[in-house]
Order: C-alpha cells, then structure tokens, then sequence
C-alpha cells in the first residue's frame, strides 16, 4: 500500500462524511517517513479537529432545538477563517432564538398570572416579530377589557351609578361576547331597579296607583310580585280607611266598618284600630254629633259650646279635655314621627300630660315603637357599616320580632356567608399568590389522560429533535481547520492527482455547504425568517445528513414558532378553543404549558362571567358568584370586583330593597307614614334584605 493511496483513501473518506478514518503510520510494516510521515499527521490532525468541532455544534443544536436548554454557546478551540465564521453563526442564531423565545416566555407567564403590564421589547424581525406583534396586541385588549369591567363593576356595584355600559374597541369572539354579557347585564340590572325605585318611591309619596311592570324573573321576580302585592294591599287598606272615615265622620252614617282582606300584623291591628275608633266614636257622635263629627274629620278647633248641666256638662268637660288632649297627642305624635321618619333623628319619644287610658296607651304604643325602632335600626346599620369597612366580627344581636327579625336573620347570614367567602378567596390566593402551586410540569409521577399525552408528546418530540440535532451538528462541526480558501495548485499526476482533485472537490463541497448553512441560520436565527431550507447540490454520507439535519432543525422551530403564534393570535381574537399541539422540551415546553394554561385560564373566567351575567341579568338569579380557581393578579381582581357588581342586590326570596333616603322597619306603616318608606339621612343609600313575607317601607 502507497502512502499516497492511503492519504487518498481518508481524504475520500472525510469527504464522504466519514470522520472515522485515519491514516496508518505503517506501512507494510515500515513506519513513514518525511514528507509522508508530515503528511499522515497533517492528514490525522484535520480529522480530529473536524470531529471536536462536529462534537461541539452537535452538542448546541441538541440542547437549543430537542431539549429545550437556552443560552447554549458551540465552544471551538483552535478554528479560524471558514470554520470559526460557521461557529459564531451557530452561536448568533442559539443566542438571537434563547432572548427572543425568553422574552415571550416572560409577557404570556405574565398575562397567565393576570399581569397585563408586560410586553415583548426584544428586537425581532420576520415571523417572530408578527408573533411579537400579535401577543403585545393581545395585551393592550386584554388591559381594555379589564379596565372597562372594573369600572362598570365599581359603577354599578358600588357606586350605585346605574346605566354603566362597558366600551371595549376592536375586541371579537370570546371577548365581545364577554362584553355584550357584562352590558346586558348592567343593562337589565339599571331597568329593574329603576323602575322598583320608581314604584316604591310613589308608595313614599303616597302614590299608589302604580306598579312594577318590567320583565323579570327568579328573585326580582319574587321581590317584583312582593311589592304589587303590598301595593294592593296598601291601596284596599286606603279605600276602607277613608270609606269608613267619609261615612262616619262626613255622611254621618255611623256603625260602619273597615273589611280589609288577606292583611295581617300591623295592617290588620290598623284595621282593628280604626274599626275600634268607629266603634267608639259611633256612640259619641250619636250623642255629640258636632263635637265628634269634627273629630272624627281631623278637626281639634272644635269644642262644645253648649249650656248644660249634671252628668251631661260632665260628658261636655270630658269632650272639651278630650279634644285639648288629642290635640297635644297629635302634635307629638306628629313632632316623633317628623323626627324618626323625616328627620332622621332617633331616639324621639311623644310628651303628652295629662293623658290616661287609651290615650296614654297609645303614647306609650308610639313610645315603644320608636324606641324599638331605634335600637333596631341603630343595631342594624352597625353591622352594615361594619361589613361595608370590611369588619366581619359583628352581628345584629337586638330583639326583633316579624319582618325586622327575618331581616336581622338575613343580615346576620349574609354575615356568615361573606366570612366563608374571604376564606375561601384568602385560601385561593395564598396558594397561587404566596406558596407557588401553578400548574402541572412537563415530568409529573402518576399523572394520566391528556397531562400522560402531553408528556408523552414532549418526549417523542425529544426523541426526535435529539436524532435531527445531532445529525445537523455531525455536518456544522465536520471540517476542524476551517480555511477553505485554499486549493491544490501543483502539478502533479498519478494517485497525487486524484488526492488532489479529491481534496479540492472536498473543498468546494465544504464551501457551498458552509454557505447554505449560513444563509439558513442567518435567516431563522437573526432576521426572523421561518421556513428556510439549506440545498447543497452533490453531497452525500455525513455532509448530506448534516445537510438534512440542519433543514429538520429549521422545519422543528418553525413548527413550534407558527404553533405558538396561531395559538395566541387565536386568543387575541377571542377564540379560546385553540392550544398549542407541537412536540417540545425545556423552556420550550415552559413557554408552551404557560399559554395553555392561559388558555384554560381566560376559559374558566368567560364561562363564569357569562354564568354569573345570565343569572343575574336575564334569569334574575341573584347572589351567584363568580368562581375561578388559580388565577391571581388581574384575572383575580377582575373576579372580586365583577362580584361586587351584584353583590348589593337583593337575593333571598321576599327580599326588600330600599333605595335612596329609605330605610325598612318591622311591620307595616302606621297611617301617618306617609307612604310607608323611612327617609333616613339626605343623600344616605342604605341597601336591606331579608327572608319572609312582602317587603315593607316606612317614612319616620
């Protein structure tokens, strides 16, 4: 064997991608000399360089495109020209892809965990930067969105300023119909309490022939049914009083009685009351017509003026002091229920000397009921102050009785209910705020169903990407010295000659190779330019592999690249139906779990919001609450304050609603209430609920 044909035969062999082939030292059993022995080593020299810088990019290309491991730089000792041109590429493009995909990382995690304050800054061109684009795009609706709830929420729920409509541009799918819901909604909610508001505030100003008429259902319906009820009620009880008073006190027809059917409590004591009067009256007017009659028509200016004597000038005296006394009655009766009812002054009690019997039982009655009255509505707004601080520790604790005891039971559940809420919402946050508990990783022992697929499709894509990088790195790392500029230029014949021409055609072929791989590398790696193919004409064995392995790198990142930007280009659309299906590992895979996670996320918060809308706008189902487990930041206040939304309505069946100046007292209104409702303070807006029969309002 010549040394020449040897030199021949592992040049062949480099050129063929064949890296594992050395020249032997020996010949025939003679070690080379000189120019052969310079030549063998060179020869020997350049296959080892070629497989440390294969061994390098193929490490980078494994750990960048199958195991997901960012920020991997190909460290190549020794290489110049060609060679070491190729390696920063490699580096550039690792380098370019590790910000690039980080930085995306960091916005969707952060749009995930409910902070909409991120966006993508890295510096990107061709399809990463639509992707950038698309995601920063997304961010600035997604902030839109959840500034306009909030402030319909605070509008509506808190603020008390009906008719809020959230204004949201450019958004469609999920997020115009999460919009339309959270509008109609408020919509529906600012019809039904105005027009409750409108009834019950011509009940106050003793108005009693209209009634709620808009269309409701579920609870506003009952409350709707409950105050057309009292209104009724109210307008029979009204006839029969001023019935009985025009035939008795102005027809003069005594004997009659008030019939008011289906009242009860403090209706059906008035009723008693007044029929008593009559009663009473009736045998008075029918011996002092004039006297009573009078009295009986609200006129105290009136005495009897008669001469008489003995038992008669008696009953005179008795009269006379009776009309003094219901004067002075009616004056603090009417001072108290001035101060308790208009004023808003508790405390008040009714001064009348010199009254006894009935007289001074009612005092006493009109005594006892505002001080009753005042203690309760004292106790009632401490605890309603209390909860609207935030303060949860206190309770109604005064004795009630009736609707007033219904109420206070009602307050005192709510009070239950809303500490079970902070717990649970304490709980939630601390676990996903405080302790960290996100999601599932990509290896997770014991799990099963689509989290068991999932991890199975990341490790076959590892699989995969591992066999193409590897494959890509064998071609990138193949030639150690890289100068290719150089070329045989002696004349030579024989053996040498091929050597030659096979050294020179090696070189070319390193060239065009070296140059397709540049050009693909500086198009995905640095200016964004998916889908590139590298195509070297007339390569085989290794260079061919690493050719083709170079290409299915390209076409792994542009999948996983077009993937991800489908997915949130889908989410910024409204359309939460898409995930992200390609195969992936390492940051990778962190990037693609973060956004379907998202995904799942922005899911749950639109089938709630738009349960908790239906419910509370359409089917008028208060007291429903919007649950989404995990989310923190702004998906979690968007959550709280879209509960504040209906959090002030009532919810219990039979439940009241006293808007305004109006606040809710047991039992029903005496007739000097005026109406029925109780004008607390000016400007104040007290909010009461309760379980039980209809719903009342009293002016004090």
């Amino acid at each position: 064997m010549q040394p020449s044909t040897e030199v021949a035969r592992v040049i062949g062999s480099v050129a063929k991608g064949d890296l594992s082939q050395t020249m032997a030292l020996e010949v025939d059993g003679r070690s080379l000399k000189g120019e052969f022995l310079h030549t063998a080593r060179v020869v020997n020299t350049m296959v080892a360089q070629l497989n440390s810088f294969a061994s390098e990019v193929t490490r980078v290309a494994r750990e960048v495109g199958t195991e997901g491991k960012l920020g991997g730089q190909a460290v190549v000792k020794g290489v110049g020209g060609v060679w070491k041109d190729l390696t920063d590429s490699v580096n550039s493009m690792a380098g370019n892809l590790t910000a690039q995909v980080r930085n995306i990382a960091e916005v969707t995690t952060a749009v995930a965990n409910g902070d909409l304050s991120r966006k993508i800054t890295v510096d990107v061109q061709g399809e990463i930067l639509e992707l950038k684009n698309t995601i920063n795009t997304m961010v600035d609706q997604l902030g839109s969105f959840a500034s306009e709830v909030t402030r319909v929420a605070r509008e509506v729920g808190t603020e008390g300023e009906l008719g809020g409509q959230a204004e949201v541009k450019g958004v469609a799918g999920v997020w115009k119909d999460l919009t339309d819901s959270v509008n109609s909604m408020a919509g529906n909610l600012t019809a039904q309490v105005r027009n409750i508001a409108e009834v019950t505030t011509a009940v106050a100003n003793g108005d009693l022939s209209r009634k709620i008429t808009v269309d409701v259902r579920g609870e506003i319906l009952e409350l709707k049914n409950t105050i057309n009820t009292m209104v009724d009620q109210l307008n029979a009880f009204a006839s029969e009083v001023t019935r009985v008073a025009r035939e008795v006190g102005t027809e003069g027809i005594l004997g009659g009685q008030a019939d008011v059917r289906g009242v009860a409590g403090t209706w059906k004591d008035l009723t008693d009351s007044v029929n008593s009067m009559a009663g009473n009256l009736t045998g008075q007017v029918r011996n002092i017509a004039e006297v009573t009659t009078a009295v009986a028509n609200g006129d105290l200016s009136r005495k009897i003026t008669v001469a008489v004597r003995g038992e008669i000038l008696e009953l005179k005296n008795t009269i006379n002091t009776m009309v003094d006394q219901l004067g002075s009655f009616a004056s603090e009766v009417t001072r108290v229920a001035r101060e308790v009812g208009t004023d808003g002054k508790l405390g008040g009690q009714a001064e009348v000397k010199g009254v006894a019997g009935t007289w001074k039982d009612l005092t006493e009655s009109v005594n006892s009921m505002a001080g009753n009255l005042t203690n309760q509505v004292r106790n009632i707004a401490g605890v309603t102050t209390a909860v609207a601080r935030g303060d949860l520790s206190t309770k109604i604790t005064v004795d009630a009785r009736g609707e007033i005891l219904e109420l206070k039971n009602t307050v005192n559940i709510m009070v239950d209910q809303l500490n079970s809420f902070a717990s649970e919402v304490t709980r939630v946050a601390r676990e996903v705020g405080t302790e960290g508990k996100l999601g599932g990783q990509a290896q997770v022992k014991g799990v099963g169903g689509v989290w068991k697929d999932l991890t199975d499709s990341v490790n076959s894509m590892a699989g995969n990407l591992t066999a193409q990088v590897r494959n890509i790195a064998e071609v990138t790392t193949a030639v150690a010295n890289g100068d290719l500029s150089r070329k045989i230029t002696v004349d030579v014949q024989g053996e040498i000659l091929e050597l030659k021409n096979t050294i020179n055609t090696m070189v070319g072929q390193l060239n065009a190779f070296a140059s397709e791989v540049t050009r693909v590398a500086r198009e995905v790696g640095t200016e964004g330019e998916l889908g590139g193919q590298a195509e070297v004409e007339g390569v085989g064995g290794v260079w061919k592999d690493l050719t083709d392995s170079v290409n299915s790198m390209a076409g792994n990142l542009t999948a996983q690249v077009r993937n991800i930007a489908q997915v949130t280009t889908a989410v910024a659309n409204g359309d939460l139906s898409r995930k992200i299906t390609v195969d992936v590992r390492g940051e990778i895979l962190e990037l693609k779990n973060t956004i379907n996670t998202m995904v799942d996320q922005l899911n749950a918060f639109a089938g709630e919001v738009t349960r908790v809308a239906r419910e509370v706008g359409t089917e008028g189902k208060l007291g429903g609450q919007a649950e989404v487990k995990g989310v923190a930041g702004t998906w979690k206040d968007l959550t709280d304050r879209f509960g504040q939304l209906h959090g002030r309505q009532p919810h219990q069946p039979g439940s009241q609603h006293c808007r305004g100046d109006y606040r809710c007292r047991e039992g029903r209104p005496e007739p000097q209430d005026h109406g029925g409702c109780a004008r607390r303070d000016s400007g104040a807006e007290e909010h009461h609920q309760h379980h039980g029969g209809p719903a009342q309002f009293v002016r004090l």
